[in-house]
């Protein structure tokens, strides 16, 4: 069991995080376009006021192991290579990733803190390895642009840094810079780098009005690996890429050989219960998901399910969720909005907030689901002029999804409207 001492909470906590997952700096066991995802987790609820520990051996929390875990033990033992290493990096860079894993599979946001507790052990100027590993703090705060400076500082010291590419590529594909996010997919090509080549230019292609080849490029990075994590991820974006061509058996036969892996993945059950709310089947979610209401993004699937379903702890989990976003709201954590946009929307019965929320949102990030709840939300509350960005997007970048199209569509100015725009004074 991990114990939580004073060094560690005197850390600035990250309060939600982007669901990702850290590229080993020895061995790429995850691929870090779980960024270009963009569904947020956001942090657990901190309801009390921050305090100061007054003795540094004070064990503030005790955080929950599954039984055999070996996390505790594995953490130890990273923390000891750190201790032995002295000013050497790399031992530290491995804990604050496994940190990192650890977030991203249980979605707890108090470990990417930990990671970042690391990083602050060593001054500047900082080498490669946690140069990138800062980087990639920074995108879990929407800090992209110091982000991509982090990436390109550490590609200065090392022009072989993979990882930095990789995340490069995952920013872009964030911003909708897809002619960027392939200069680094070349870059991945140009070092080897077989499987995140494959993932890269998979998704720049899915994103980017090419759905036939990127489904394409993922099954080639999937026939190349047997990681399981790796492959976990492969599946998942298959699954999601096959249910945007209109596929859903093809899509549920990925999502459910992703689930037999057996691994803690939040994206991996997120992506899952869209699928299965898209496709009706909220009492599904309401199984899958029955042990995750620690996490936001699960917790709000959970709760639209329960809804759908007029479960009895419908109120209850909607509740709770406004709780979460009103404490965010009072941290100033401005970085859950499309996750709130969605609640406004599907639970509150709120359009007008849903479509501030998610129009901010896409000023930030915009990825296919950011443009869905901003079209939903401008549909509901009458206002189309809201999700132009969203539209102009589809047209420009041409992606094929047909739910998407349609919304698009529905937004579209009819003929009266259309003359009135183009008689209007520029």
């Amino acid at each position: 069991m991990e114990n939580v001492t004073a060094d560690l909470a005197r850390t600035k906590i990250v309060t939600r995080m982007d669901l990702l997952k850290l590229t080993s700096c020895t061995h790429f066991r995850f691929l870090p376009w779980l960024l270009a995802a963009g569904v947020a987790l956001l942090a657990l609820t901190a309801h009390a006021a921050p305090r100061k520990p007054s003795d540094d051996s004070e064990v503030l929390e005790r955080l929950p192991t599954r039984a055999g875990d070996a996390s505790a033990r594995e953490l130890v033992a990273l923390r000891a290579a750190m201790a032995a290493a002295g000013k050497d990096p790399l031992p530290a860079a491995r804990l604050a990733e496994r940190y990192f894993d650890l977030a991203m599979a249980r979605g707890d946001p108090r470990y990417a803190g930990y990671a970042e507790a690391v990083i602050a052990r060593f001054p500047e100027p900082l080498p490669p390895e946690l140069l990138s590993m800062r980087g990639i703090l920074n995108q879990y705060r929407h800090g992209f642009q110091a982000a991509l400076d982090d990436f390109a500082a550490a590609l200065v010291q090392n022009p072989q840094l993979a990882q930095a590419h990789a995340w490069r590529g995952a920013i872009f594909l964030v911003q909708a810079n897809y002619a960027a996010a392939q200069e680094e997919c070349a870059a991945l090509q140009a070092l080897g780098k077989t499987i995140l080549h494959a993932s890269c230019s998979g998704l720049a292609q899915a994103y980017g009005g090419q759905l036939a080849a990127g489904y394409g490029a993922l099954q080639q990075g999937l026939a190349s690996s047997r990681d399981p994590d790796n492959r976990l991820w492969l599946l998942t974006r298959l699954g999601e890429v096959a249910a945007w061509r209109g596929q859903p058996k093809v899509a549920e036969e990925h999502y459910r050989e992703a689930l037999r892996i057996g691994r803690d993945d939040g994206y991996l059950l997120a992506a899952w219960s869209d699928f299965l709310l898209d496709n009706g089947r909220p009492a599904e979610v309401l199984r899958e998901l029955a042990d995750w209401q620690a996490s936001d993004t699960l917790l709000l699937r959970l709760a639209e399910a329960a809804a759908l379903e007029n479960s009895p702890d419908a109120a209850r989990l909607a509740q709770t969720l406004d709780e979460r976003f009103a404490a965010a709201r009072q941290r100033g954590d401005t970085t859950h909005r499309a996750e709130e946009a969605r609640y406004a929307l599907h639970l509150r019965k709120d359009p007008a907030s849903a479509v501030r929320l998610a129009a901010e949102n896409y000023a930030v990030q915009r990825e296919p689901r950011d443009a869905r709840i901003l079209l939903e939300a401008a549909i509901a509350a009458a206002d189309p002029a809201a999700a132009q960005p969203a539209r102009d997007w589809l047209r420009d970048s041409g992606f094929e999804d047909q739910r998407l199209r349609e919304l698009g569509q529905r937004l579209a100015p009819g003929p009266a409207q259309a003359a009135s725009r183009a008689e209007a004074p520029r």
